[in-house]
């Protein structure tokens, strides 16, 4: 079920950093604004201290992209904006030009629910300079948030070990925009549902949730709450024990539930969201069972997250269901994936492109120069390396070596005839016009999880994960060298 069509029907094309629009303006003020330019979108580290990231928020950029334009409100408020002198800042035919100016950028890109490593591009963009420049901050807005969220909720729900994890973080979320697309993000990473009615009626995502301690609170006893929720949702009971005594909150919860047996009705569970979590679920689940009740779910809440859904796990707590919110949905331990968007190269007069390099003292600040994308090898269905190449260099069949971009000491090589490859960069937007198929959600989803199973479980531990291989064609490693070295003014001989 896909509704996400035309989330962005209006002109948002000022979603944008100040500094996008003087640099759009100096383009065209200088002549370059139609040459064509490739731009990749990537990321340097992983988020989490983790060993993996899930792509997210390609249908956002899809949406994004085909809305793009300049309104007339739009000009009429640039057209105000003035200089020290109290002049306009932008030319009237400028803004003409905005005005007038139609998205016809080719787009290729990692699908959502594709596990991405650092360096490697996750969208690459190729146009006219100056809507490559201009689509640099939303982009990264877009994927920067819902990457980061969809890879913490994965990791949430490798931590569950395929017990259901609900998202319910709606109301600690960034704003509406955030709470939206944290909900989505989140299901793309393996939640099982949203506490998020807006969310599941915008994408399809199935919704959850019961009662608060504010239904308990509203009546003489906590008895006459579960009677009376109970009497209103008989066939989806999970009755919140901790209001005030968790283990009476049991107690209570399986006298209501006995009475919904009799009326032919079963109690699905019951909620701890306070105190010892191990030993409140261990103590409820041994009056369950003692009570008839071995079905009913334990669900736990509270302030969750995968380190202390591991904690409870090694703990032998009785939980089954696991209510996820603040932490998942604010990406709690790392507000910002920290995913940047480079120039690689510039299209000259003969057609040629000419690759760019931005140059650091930190090796990790190097950007990868020219047009290049992603091969990903498989061997009986396990990924084993992925290697990021120049398109226009022939890959040697018989054998190649990937080198580190950040450490060239570490190689492995590739017999490509052994494995199974996958393109990672798909193609979106061709020209402007949209040449991608976007899925719906279930089958991102389906992918998500897909990929993350053919990945090995060390590369995806909570901590000190194992280092999957991902690194330059041997081509792509000397360009990249060589550039360096020229802008060193070094010889490119010398490292050779």
């Amino acid at each position: 079920m896909k509704i996400t069509k035309d989330l962005y029907q209006g002109s948002l094309a000022l979603l944008t950093d100040f500094y996008q629009l003087t640099m759009a303006y100096a383009y065209w003020k200088s002549g370059k604004a139609e040459q064509e330019a490739v731009f990749n979108l990537f990321f340097r580290k992983h988020p989490f201290q983790g060993g993996f990231t899930l792509a997210a928020g390609l249908d956002y950029v899809v949406d994004y992209c085909k809305n793009f334009k300049f309104g007339s409100e739009d000009i009429q408020y640039l057209s105000s904006m003035k200089n020290e002198e109290g002049e306009n800042l932008f030319d009237p035919e400028f803004l003409k030009y905005l005005s007038k100016m139609k998205f016809s950028c080719d787009i290729d890109a990692v699908e959502e629910g594709t596990v991405v490593f650092p360096n490697a591009p996750m969208i690459r963009v190729k146009g006219p300079l100056i809507q490559c420049q201009l689509l640099e901050t939303p982009l990264l807005n877009i994927f920067n948030f819902q990457t980061l969220i969809a890879t913490k909720a994965a990791r949430i729900n490798l931590a569950a070990k395929g017990e259901p994890v609900l998202e319910f973080g709606l109301r600690r979320a960034q704003g509406i925009d955030g709470a939206l697309a944290a909900s989505r993000a989140s299901y793309i990473g393996g939640c099982s549902s949203t506490s998020n009615v807006m969310a599941g009626k915008l994408f399809g995502i199935p919704v959850s949730g019961t009662h608060a301690h504010s239904w308990i609170m509203s009546f003489e006893t906590e008895m006459e709450a579960f009677e009376a929720y109970a009497d209103a949702f008989p066939d989806r009971c999970i009755f919140l024990v901790d209001t005030y005594d968790t283990i009476t909150g049991v107690k209570n919860a399986i006298k209501v539930g006995q009475s919904l047996r009799k009326k032919g009705k079963e109690m699905l569970g019951i909620r701890i969201d306070s105190g010892d979590l191990a030993y409140y679920s261990n103590k409820a689940r041994e009056m369950l069972d003692e009570a008839g009740f071995p079905d009913a779910k334990i669900v736990a809440s509270n302030d969750l997250d995968e380190h202390i859904i591991t904690s409870l796990k090694g703990q032998e707590a009785s939980i089954n269901v696991w209510g996820v919110g603040t932490k998942l949905v604010t990406a709690f331990d790392q507000p910002a994936l920290g995913a940047v968007y480079k120039l690689s190269a510039i299209r000259i007069e003969n057609g040629t492109y000419v690759p760019k390099i931005k140059i650091s003292q930190q090796s990790l600040k190097i950007n990868i120069p020219g047009v290049h994308n992603v091969k990903r090898y498989y061997s009986k269905g396990k990924a084993v390396a992925d290697m990021i190449y120049l398109e226009d260099q022939e890959i040697n069949p018989k054998g190649l070596v990937i080198i580190d971009p950040i450490d060239s000491t570490r190689r492995k090589r590739i017999m490509p005839y052994f494995y199974q490859e996958e393109e990672l960069l798909q193609p979106i937007f061709r020209g402007g016009k949209q040449v991608y198929k976007s899925p719906n959600l279930e089958s991102i989803r389906k992918r998500a999880k897909e990929q993350l199973d053919s990945f090995d479980k060390t590369h995806k531990r909570m901590v000190n994960p194992h280092l999957y291989p991902v690194g330059l064609e041997e081509n792509l490693h000397h360009l990249r060298t060589d550039l360096v070295l020229k802008a060193q003014q070094l010889d490119p001989k010398d490292e050779k």
